[in-house]
């Protein structure tokens, strides 16, 4: 069963990946037909046909490997006499023909991200209604009912831009000796010991006494979080702590110190909020930093409060379609301008297999719940797919649709073609930049998933 099941998640990837296909090629074809262009090939796939079909001036095929597609127009690579070529067509007409495939994409991303967001039973706001207990943002100036808008100077529009900013925070290094790392600690201990009252098995504390012990840690925690000093800080600490130990009824216990160190690893950013109708900047608001494991080199970030939910009805349905949508391009792009700055590195990018891979993960994941949930991943991690091929294929690069329309740009300015062979050469240079970076993205891929590596 769990053979057919993956099987079916295959088969269902590949058919997503069609589907965007299909739907950027239709972009061209649609558009060429309605103005005037003469299409002779529509294809879906690559390498030898499987089968196709001719209906009027138009060969319509599917090809055996299922990693691209495309749409031949008359002329659109070759000279031609033809009336009806591509490069015939007034150069409005062929701008639209040229944009329509990257439009499409994003169209796909859209639909695709409602049926994600239709399933979903609440959406999240960007405001925040409270924190955990061990929360280190609570120490560093943030409130409840604080809206954020900003996030590492990354605006802020739905909760997608959120986890997004929190997820390229890079870890530094802060004074240890503050304040508010002082806090974090008292806090810390405080919930460390509920979590090893709650993990104690042979102690066999109540469901009443545990549930106490929580209140009390929530108690302390956000009076920890509202100290002035290190001293009242952790005098409230030895208070709460007291009481967690009475109340699990245990003697002799031994309040820990606090031991402080001069530097601290911590994710920490600077947030813009709106707070009681004003926007208000806070500077180096600290999120939880933890290590997953004790063999973990590099510390995680945690979003360690809470934000209030949206209604789920017709017009947040909507509403949440376009802004997750625009989310995932604004991501799309601002990873494009990480690359050319430096922020990101080769090693950030993937390419086709580094993609299965990522879709064969979620999907794996996904599975543990339900076959649905397997196929929501696949069909986000499409999406993302969809709307990266629209903003990437756009992009003013030689081989690209947006190379290629920078040219007619400049043909509609000065009202003049650029020469065909140059154009040829410097797609041809283009196109062979482009495959080069993708056998080395493609070769990374592959040392990563080697065992020996």
């Amino acid at each position: 069963m769990e053979i057919l099941t993956t099987i079916a998640l295959i088969i269902i990837g590949v058919l997503l990946f069609e589907l965007i296909i299909f739907f950027h090629e239709g972009g061209h074809f649609i558009t060429a037909k309605k103005s005037g262009v003469k299409v002779n090939e529509f294809a879906l796939g690559m390498g030898p046909k499987l089968f196709s079909f001719t209906k009027g001036e138009t060969t319509y095929s599917l090809r055996l490997f299922p990693i691209g597609g495309y749409c031949a127009m008359e002329g659109e690579d070759e000279e031609s006499d033809n009336p009806r070529a591509f490069t015939n067509a007034k150069v409005w007409k062929r701008m639209i023909i040229i944009v329509a495939g990257a439009f499409m994409n994003i169209v796909l991303g859209l639909l695709m991200m409602f049926v994600l967001v239709v399933q979903t039973p609440a959406f999240s706001s960007t405001t925040v209604s409270g924190f955990s207990e061990n929360s280190f943002s609570a120490n560093s100036g943030l409130k409840a009912g604080d809206t954020i808008v900003k996030l590492n100077n990354y605006s802020i529009w739905c909760s997608q831009d959120m986890s997004f900013a929190i997820a390229t925070l890079k870890c530094k290094e802060v004074d240890g000796t503050t304040l508010t790392v002082y806090k974090e600690d008292c806090c810390i201990n405080l919930c460390t010991l509920y979590a090893e009252a709650y993990n104690d098995k042979k102690a066999s504390y109540s469901k009443k006494q545990l549930d106490n012990v929580l209140k009390i840690v929530d108690e302390g925690c956000e009076r920890i979080n509202n100290a002035a000093s290190k001293v009242e800080a952790k005098s409230l600490m030895d208070d709460y702590y007291s009481d967690i130990e009475l109340n699990l009824g245990v003697k002799d216990y031994k309040i820990p110190e606090i031991k402080e160190r001069k530097t601290r690893q911590r994710f920490q950013t600077d947030m813009e909020v709106t707070r009681n109708g004003k926007n208000v900047t806070l500077k180096d608001v600290q999120l939880y930093t933890y290590l997953e494991s004790k063999d973990a080199k590099e510390p995680t970030v945690a979003i360690d409060y809470y934000v209030a939910p949206i209604e789920k009805n017709v017009g947040t349905v909507l509403s949440q379609t376009g802004l997750q949508t625009v989310s995932v391009a604004r991501m799309v792009w601002s990873s494009l301008i990480g690359l050319v700055t430096g922020q990101f590195s080769i090693k950030d990018i993937s390419g086709p297999v580094g993609a299965a891979t990522a879709i064969s993960q979620v999907a794996s994941k996904g599975l543990e719940s339900s076959f649905l949930e397997a196929f929501n991943n696949i069909l986000f991690m499409m999406m993302l797919i969809s709307v990266n091929l629209g903003i990437f294929n756009m992009l003013p690069f030689p081989a690209l649709d947006g190379g290629r329309f920078l040219f007619l740009l400049i043909e509609f300015i000065f009202r003049k073609p650029i020469p065909r062979k140059v154009e040829q050469i410097v797609n041809g240079v283009g196109l062979g930049i482009l495959l080069l970076f993708m056998a080395v993205i493609t070769v990374k891929d592959i040392w990563v998933l080697l065992p020996f590596k």
